[in-house]
């Protein structure tokens, strides 16, 4: 039983472009064994769920654990959070795929079909319900509006203070 010793600042921090690139002369000597993945998110829409280990977990300076309980808990949440999301995706991603497939399907339909006719046919009566509106507006409202400002302009309003 010794005195153990940290060195609480150590860390290899390496790029999985780079990771790869290193072990490609081990894998093989033809051509390139990387490939650039695709981007799956090229609108950014689930850039809220870009989450990494030190996002959860982090330890302040002044309290550490041992440098291999860090890294050994780092390796199983990736590993963990790797392993439950691609059972959750094939599980789950045709099935949720498929409901949503139809549930914007039957929404489109509906927007086509039904609500844009709706719409474009009270655009295409408005201009004609506008002259007739305001042909009311002239007759019945107007002269009440007008009588009623020829009669109420002579009072003068003042503002005193008590």
């Amino acid at each position: 039983m010794g005195l153990e010793k940290e060195r609480s600042d150590t860390s290899i921090i390496m790029d999985e472009d780079e990771f790869n690139r290193s072990i490609e002369p081990i894998l093989s000597k033809k051509g390139n064994v990387y490939a650039a993945a695709q981007d799956r998110d090229p609108n950014d829409i689930n850039s809220k769920l870009k989450v990494g280990f030190d996002d959860i977990i982090a330890e302040p300076i002044s309290t550490h654990s041992f440098d291999r309980v860090w890294i050994g808990s780092h390796a199983v949440f990736e590993l963990v959070k790797y392993v439950f999301y691609r059972l959750l995706t094939t599980l789950l991603a045709v099935p949720v795929a498929f409901i949503l497939g139809v549930f914007f399907g039957i929404l489109s339909c509906i927007h086509i079909w039904l609500v844009m006719p709706v719409i474009q046919s009270c655009i295409m009566l408005l201009p004609s319900v506008q002259i007739v509106w305001r042909s009311l507006m002239d007759t019945f409202v107007s002269p009440l509006y007008s009588s009623m400002g020829k009669s109420l302009s002579s009072v003068q309003v003042k503002i005193t203070e008590d």
